[in-house]
């Protein structure tokens, strides 16, 4: 028993950067897992971490030795979730960080099923667009638009989401209307800046099976959809929107819809390129009840209302 607090602090060391990350993981002292990882150490005659007042640094044989035994805890916990599906209620905290926008428009709306059928889960939602660490962030589940990368991290794709060329009536009346995509260049275009690496989110179209990326004129960059949306009413130019955030506008006559999806042929039209989504989690949490009941919950929603 001994052994396995000396590795399960070790494993939280080395993953959050520092001991006292790892103690607050396991809810204990500072003190206390230092002392596990140092009876470990003394446990199998050697060294594995070298402390210093700014990090911590794996040795040779620390190095080895996390690798081997970073799979054997990981199949412990999924072990005992296993298990406690059969006698316990899921219950607990569970923090599911979601791409800003469509957390707002999608994901929120899901959540008050899920925390009626399950109540001892307390849910906290975290919308944000920034690049996140699953471990250092205490991130239990994550939902982007692009895959996170990460040590023991798996993706599940959970759909594409259309996406919508658009602007207001009274920019297309004062500018005109584009007929294709290789006109944005004469036109006031709104993009999006994605927080997570800094890149403009790109335009891509489909037309006779081939993507490309027209030319476009750079108006405003925002790294906000909403804020674009905003700006898109307001008439500032066109934008790329999520159909879970135009469709609502189009139907009210606030935008208008441009290179109108499922229109391509063979001719000059092109169809947006859509937007997947994907659940992201570390595997070793993959059979935690609430984890795994949190997703198969989001996945059925999907597919009762996809974002069409």
């Amino acid at each position: 028993m001994d052994s396995l607090r000396g590795i399960d602090s070790f494993i939280r060391a080395v993953e959050t950067g520092s001991i006292a990350a790892a103690a607050r993981q396991l809810g204990i002292t500072p003190a206390a897992a230092s002392q596990n990882i140092a009876r470990l150490e003394q446990e199998i005659g050697t060294r594995l971490l070298v402390r210093t007042t700014r990090r911590l640094a794996l040795t040779e044989a620390g190095k080895i030795y996390f690798e081997r035994v970073r799979r054997v805890v990981s199949d412990l916990d999924a072990a005992q979730a296993a298990l406690s599906v059969l006698h316990e209620r899921p219950q607990g905290r569970l923090r599911v960080a979601v791409s800003a926008a469509f957390g707002r428009h999608v994901i929120a709306r899901m959540l008050p099923s899920f925390s009626a059928a399950w109540p001892d889960v307390s849910v906290e939602l975290i919308l944000n667009d920034e690049r996140l660490d699953h471990i250092r962030d205490e991130i239990d589940i994550s939902i982007r638009f692009f895959r996170p990368t990460g040590a023991g991290l798996v993706t599940r794709r959970l759909g594409s989401v259309p996406i919508i060329i658009c602007a207001s009536p009274d920019y297309l009346a004062e500018h005109g209307v584009p007929r294709e995509p290789e006109e944005l260049k004469n036109h006031s275009c709104l993009l999006f800046r994605t927080p997570y690496d800094g890149r403009l989110l790109p335009w891509g179209f489909i037309r006779n099976g081939i993507r490309f990326e027209p030319e476009l004129h750079v108006s405003i960059i925002c790294n906000d959809i909403d804020a674009l949306a905003t700006m898109t009413m307001a008439g500032a130019g066109i934008s790329r929107l999520g159909a879970f955030l135009a469709r609502d506008l189009v139907a009210s006559g606030k935008v208008v819809s441009l290179f109108a999806t499922g229109s391509a042929s063979s001719g000059a039209e092109a169809d947006p390129e859509p937007l997947d989504f994907h659940i992201c989690l570390q595997d070793r949490q993959a059979m935690l009840p609430k984890v795994r009941l949190f997703i198969d919950h989001i996945i059925e929603e999907w597919r009762k209302n996809p974002v069409r």
